[in-house]
């Protein structure tokens, strides 16, 4: 953890903040995603935007956030739009209790970009192997599981992706946009 000194000399802990990068998976997606969740019990549903990660949740100083900032700003200046299309469904079980939607096309561009982000000042090891997919149930029980898995199995999804966002979680616990990245340019819109 990152610190500083108090005016007693004391070490203070640096303000952190958390943050995760992602594709957001626009409308009418992303709430028909977040429904479907609800529906099936998830109590995340609707604290978390319908996303494919690119940097799983992070913690960094407040101090560095200009200089995180700046790396996606050049992250994304040096991508091209792409196509997306979600279909089907996969899980990570048993290793994970996690039912979702697989990225059929699109998945070698978030690769690329995942370890992009995940670079310089957001540079980290993860827990498991980068598997891009929209995640549709975490941590329920096995049948809800099932049940997750056999109602998105005909979900079908297709749009153009043109950038990126950075999000922040809340003292609350929910996750909110906060910055996003538009590819082949340098500027970000707020």
């Amino acid at each position: 953890m990152d610190t500083r000194t108090a005016p007693d000399g004391d070490e203070l802990p640096e303000e952190l903040v958390t943050i995760g990068v992602a594709v957001h998976v626009p409308e009418p997606y992303g709430t028909a995603i977040q429904d479907a969740r609800a529906a099936l019990g998830d109590p995340a549903a609707r604290s978390i935007p319908t996303h494919v990660t690119l940097l799983p949740p992070t913690e960094i100083a407040v101090a560095r956030l200009a200089e995180v900032e700046a790396h996606l700003h050049e992250v994304a200046a040096g991508y091209r739009p792409f196509r997306m299309l979600l279909q089907g469904s996969g899980s990570f079980r048993p290793v994970s209790p996690v039912v979702f939607v697989k990225v059929e096309e699109g998945a070698q561009e978030c690769r690329g970009l995942e370890a992009a982000v995940r670079s310089g000042p957001l540079a980290r090891e993860l827990a498991f192997p980068y598997h891009p997919h929209v995640t549709v149930a975490h941590g329920l029980a096995e049948e809800g599981l099932d049940e997750a898995q056999a109602k998105v199995r005909s979900f079908h999804a297709r749009f153009a992706v043109t950038g990126f966002a950075i999000s922040r979680f809340g003292a609350d616990e929910v996750w909110r946009p906060w910055r996003s990245y538009a590819f082949g340019t340098p500027e970000s819109r707020g």
